[in-house]
């Protein structure tokens, strides 16, 4: 088997891939059906109240994900997972039968929104790190790659197949048919080989646990690292169901189908960035850097592509960078994590990947109505453009590297951990005097 796909030989990994996989284009589907019945049918072309809808999604994690990694660290993942996914089709069904009825109100979205948001918060660590129950610690960083690949092979059809339901049938159709798609999640659940799930240390009662995840993560400057990297652009740059609908609505003058064609041919970056993730036994963290940089770079010239072609080709890069740089945060995160804290430590990246979201979303929905979409893609950009050279900088001072690139003949950029090579040679150094003062001992020997 190609190393890319290597964890699908495991048998409840292959069932959780098929689960998710259906689970994740009803979920795209509904984020589309989502935007757009607040963009267009609620109001009348509100970038604020798509963000402010968006926000109340998220904020739930910001509350939540501390206690729901504790939680993640203590129970039967599992099972966890089948309640939470059961939660989520039901608000799905909920929020249809609101459409189908004709009384939905922006309200009635703002409070599915939040309650979503809670069940989220939930799922989210215990998902994160339901992963390395299901493969061995050597194939983890694979298997999180391939389960970014499937949430982005679910981005390339489920906005596309949304837009034309919203055209055809209309938003409620999309809602219901995300709700029935859960239950293919949750039927790989039940039906996996428990044995053959990995053996773990789950976390016990106790007092100061979540007081204890935030110590660690401060002891470790790479995690830290990570975090600011991957907070400040998921605030300011990963904005994309907001952006793409002002965008297509406001600047091109397009319907709800070309709007969800954007997200499919954003999801064509996305999934080869994460397929690439998946070769990478051992994810770093100037990875992260490195394609936050190019984040900000790729998000800079789609902010300025004058038509509606030029806007969704330059989506693929986009895509391809912001895939790369959460598949290498997410990974380098977990196979650096003990497992006993693993899902303490991942509850806190939720925190600042998701809990961001909840004070960029309207912020970025402001900056679109008053200054234009452009405007709303462009602090993203200058925000990763910022973040990026910051954490560089830190890390070339604090870690002691040494970074060379070269441009010409064969492009590449070089970093070396001068600490590592101070270790090793002085090991050389050590090994040397040993093996002279052995041979001295050995000539006065044979003297």
């Amino acid at each position: 088997m190609s190393p890319t796909f290597a964890s699908l030989k495991y048998f409840n990994y292959r069932l959780w891939f098929g689960g998710a996989l259906v689970a994740n284009v009803g979920t795209w589907m509904q984020r589309v059906a989502q935007d757009w019945l607040v963009l267009t049918e609620l109001t009348d072309d509100s970038g604020v109240a798509v963000g402010i809808t968006t926000a109340l999604q998220f904020a739930p994690v910001l509350l939540l994900s501390a206690w729901a990694g504790l939680l993640a660290d203590r129970v039967d993942r599992r099972k966890l997972l089948i309640a939470t996914q059961a939660a989520q089709g039901v608000l799905a069904v909920g929020l249809a039968a609101l459409v189908f009825s004709g009384h939905a109100q922006l309200w009635h979205v703002y409070v599915f929104a939040g309650l979503l948001g809670c069940v989220t918060a939930i799922d989210g660590p215990a998902r994160q790190t339901f992963v390395a129950d299901m493969v061995p610690a050597e194939r983890l960083s694979n298997a999180v790659g391939l389960n970014s690949a499937s949430f982005n092979a679910a981005r390339l059809v489920g906005p596309g197949v949304a837009g034309l339901l919203i055209a055809l049938v209309g938003t409620g159709w999309v809602f219901a048919i995300n709700g029935v798609s859960f239950f293919a999640t949750i039927l790989a659940l039940t039906q996996m080989r428990t044995r053959e799930l990995q053996p773990r240390t789950r976390s016990r009662r106790g007092k100061g646990q979540i007081r204890e995840g935030i110590r660690y993560v401060r002891g470790r400057s790479d995690i830290v690292v990570v975090m600011v990297v991957i907070s400040v652009i998921s605030t300011f740059g990963l904005n994309f169901q907001l952006t793409s609908a002002v965008m297509a609505r406001t600047e091109f003058g397009m319907g709800p189908g070309e709007y969800g064609v954007l997200g499919s041919i954003l999801a064509i970056g996305s999934l080869a960035g994460a397929l690439l993730a998946a070769r990478r036994e051992r994810p770093r963290v100037r990875l992260v850097i490195g394609s936050a940089f190019a984040f900000g770079i790729s998000t800079g010239a789609m902010a300025l592509m004058p038509s509606y072609l030029t806007f969704a080709l330059a989506c693929i890069p986009v895509g391809f960078s912001s895939l790369t740089m959460l598949t290498a945060a997410n990974a380098t995160i977990q196979t650096s994590t003990a497992p006993a804290m693993r899902g303490r430590v991942m509850s806190l990246y939720m925190v600042v990947f998701l809990g961001a979201t909840p004070v960029g979303s309207p912020i970025v929905g402001w900056i679109a109505e008053t200054y234009g979409a452009r405007w709303a893609i462009g602090i993203g950009s200058i925000s990763a453009l910022l973040v990026a050279s910051g954490a560089a900088m830190w890390a070339v001072r604090h870690w002691h590297l040494r970074v060379r690139y070269r441009l010409l003949s064969r492009p590449h950029l070089e970093v070396r951990y001068l600490d590592h090579e101070a270790d090793a040679q002085g090991q050389r150094e050590d090994a040397a005097r040993a093996l002279a003062a052995q041979q001295a001992t050995d000539r006065a020997t044979a003297a």
